[in-house]
């Protein structure tokens, strides 16, 4: 019987599932709905949504439960011990692996970076994930201990300057015309009215966050309250990622910094040099890498470590030459 890797990354937004050969060829892929279990009622319906990724996998890879000989599921919601007792005995009741590991999602997008699994992980999406790993295999993750970040924290924080911008309490911004017509209106008063006044049209997590890129563009090109904006937002960021690093013990040590998720796919580099600014007041030698794979891949190749793979080079190369279609992780 030939036997199949499974990786999958389950988020707030989407969860995603992989599964390949052992030669590294990614044979399927699919997607769910959000894998918190946090996000519902009970852990049952977020297992639910992973098992409608991995299914969906599975039938574009043309492969059983039976045939998968490791699974790494990297999972919004693993929080606590607690969460990985319940992950840990429902997921190989699905017959999703004859061997089952368990992460935080900050651990597969990680991983999807980092050349050998170590150092610290920055994962900024509509939210945000941060994590470190040491070479023992020690890791920490930010989880409950994080403000909130990243996507939504920059739109939010655009629509707040726009509206102290308005009432004269803060300086003029571009963000003004920026905002006002993603969302079509004309005025911050009728933007404020269209949201707020019944019936109520509040924006989504998912929707505020793609203002985000907006106010990286606009700091780009000097725009001061945008960039004030992305300033304190990558110190914030920085020092959550210095504490991670102290965690495991690699603070004083050149560890790389892997950048994950669609703000760092932004083609500015203003906050990026905001947080490696900040990082090296306290450890130098810091290298930043932008991820080229998605967090998914990163819990596959953990998959593939704890079925005792590693990676060469004509697998790898496999793997490069099938990864899934950019249309399968947007938002």
């Amino acid at each position: 019987m030939d036997d199949y890797l499974l990786g999958v990354d389950g988020g707030n937004t989407k969860t995603i599932a992989v599964v390949a050969a052992c030669d590294g060829t990614i044979l399927g892929a699919g997607r769910g709905g959000c894998g918190d279990m946090y996000a519902y009622p009970t852990p049952e319906l977020a297992l639910e949504q992973i098992a409608q990724a991995v299914n969906k996998a599975l039938e574009q890879a043309g492969v059983t439960r039976d045939h998968l000989l490791s699974g790494c599921f990297s999972l919004a919601g693993a929080d606590w011990e607690e969460d990985y007792a319940v992950l840990k005995a429902a997921l190989p009741a699905r017959g999703f692996g004859r061997t089952i590991q368990v992460y935080n999602d900050a651990i597969g997008a990680l991983r999807a970076g980092s050349p050998d699994g170590t150092g610290v992980v920055i994962a900024c999406g509509t939210g945000v994930a941060i994590a470190a790993r040491n070479a023992a295999g020690e890791f920490w993750h930010g989880s409950f201990w994080l403000d909130s970040l990243c996507g939504r924290e920059l739109g939010y924080q655009a629509i707040r300057a726009i509206k102290r911008a308005e009432l004269g309490m803060s300086p003029a911004t571009s963000l003004t015309a920026r905002v006002l017509t993603f969302f079509g209106q004309a005025t911050v008063e009728r933007l404020l009215n269209y949201f707020y006044k019944y019936p109520l049209h509040p924006p989504s997590d998912v929707e505020v966050s793609k203002l985000a890129p907006m106010v990286l563009s606009e700091a780009e090109v000097g725009d001061p309250v945008a960039a004030q904006i992305v300033q304190n937002h990558g110190e914030r960021l920085a020092d959550y990622a210095l504490a991670a690093a102290r965690k495991v013990g690699i603070e004083q040590t050149p560890f790389p910094l892997i950048l994950n998720g669609g703000i760092f796919r932004h083609r500015g580099n203003i906050l990026v040099d905001v947080i490696l600014r900040r990082i090296a007041e306290t450890t130098s030698g810091i290298t930043a890498i932008r991820s080229s794979y998605e967090p998914v891949i990163g819990a596959l190749l953990l998959a593939f470590a704890a079925a005792g793979m590693t990676l060469g080079a004509d697998q790898r190369s496999r793997l490069e030459a099938t990864l899934p279609h950019m249309s399968l992780f947007e938002t």
